[in-house]
């Protein structure tokens, strides 16, 4: 996608160019991770036992471990190699990753991520991926997230979704979090907390938040629902009488008021809070969740 300067109401083209050398772009993400992908660094060129190195090894905000590759030429099989680290990473146990995350993180962090073992993260990031990288991504059984950037003049860079391939990611361990200990579907565990036209706004706002783009993964949690493209952009709990609804951090057109602001003490990412308990406030929810969205995607 081209990138515009406007200058006196006429668009400019911002011109791309190569980074310098690959590492260069590694540091870079590495350097800023969290805003960038919503992960927390911990190691680099991590050698794993059965010789290869992971580029960039993570763990994102809501607890799912995270493996990075850079696609360094066109002739770069990165995704199979994305794939063998996923394979190796699943026949550790989560004790060492814990471990790991408790030598590269503050304790006061470290206290507020809860690991989820069972769905880990594998974005593979290059200049540009070819028709065999998409259609791999796409019939893998596990959920590939390809992301294209570009350098332009002036220090500008971009960062956005390719694809977002594959089928849900797999567990690690036969336990599918998706699901609770009791067989039931977490989305249904939740519906059980609403009543039926809590339940019915929950499933009209679930609608209208897939199709904001291709980009969109729900993910369940026992505490949550979230939704994410590069980063988490919209939880919802539901509750009785409401669906309480938090969005990240950006400034909102909100005329009739609505948005509450969590205490910065907590250092949540999704730090603005939103009630909706009808469909007329879904519809004002729903230009806020927009805004959140495209601050990610």
């Amino acid at each position: 996608m081209p990138l515009f300067r406007i200058s006196d109401g006429k668009f400019q083209r911002l011109k791309p160019r190569l980074a310098a050398k690959e590492r260069n772009l590694q540091d870079l993400i590495e350097a800023n991770l969290l805003e960038a992908l919503d992960v927390h660094f911990l190691a680099r060129e991590y050698t794993t036992t059965t010789g290869g190195r992971i580029d960039t090894l993570g763990v994102d905000r809501t607890g799912a471990p995270t493996i990075i590759e850079y696609k360094r030429n066109q002739n770069d099989n990165v995704i199979n190699q994305s794939l063998s680290y996923l394979r190796w990473l699943k026949h550790q146990k989560s004790e060492f990753f814990e471990m790991l995350m408790a030598k590269r993180l503050p304790k006061e962090l470290i206290n507020e991520i809860s690991l989820d073992w069972e769905n880990p993260r594998v974005i593979c990031i290059a200049e540009n991926f070819s028709r065999f990288d998409i259609d791999t991504s796409d019939i893998v059984p596990i959920k590939i997230e390809l992301m294209v950037y570009r350098f332009y003049e002036n220090d500008v860079f971009s960062l956005e979704f390719q694809s977002v391939g594959g089928r849900e990611r797999e567990p690690l361990t036969p336990l599918d979090k998706t699901h609770d200990p009791g067989g039931g579907d977490l989305i249904d565990v939740h519906l059980r907390r609403g009543s039926d036209e809590i339940n019915g706004l929950f499933e009209n706002l679930r609608a209208q938040v897939k199709a904001l783009g291709p980009d969109v993964v729900e993910r369940p949690t026992t505490v949550y629902i979230g939704y994410r493209a590069s980063k988490n952009f919209l939880e919802v709990h539901i509750q009785k009488h409401q669906l309480k609804l938090y969005l990240r951090p950006v400034d909102y057109e909100d005329p009739e008021g609505r948005i509450s602001k969590i205490d910065p003490s907590y250092r949540w990412t999704l730090d603005r809070l939103v009630l909706v308990k009808n469909s007329e406030e879904l519809d004002y929810a729903m230009k806020l969740i927009i805004l959140s969205y495209k601050d990610v995607s």
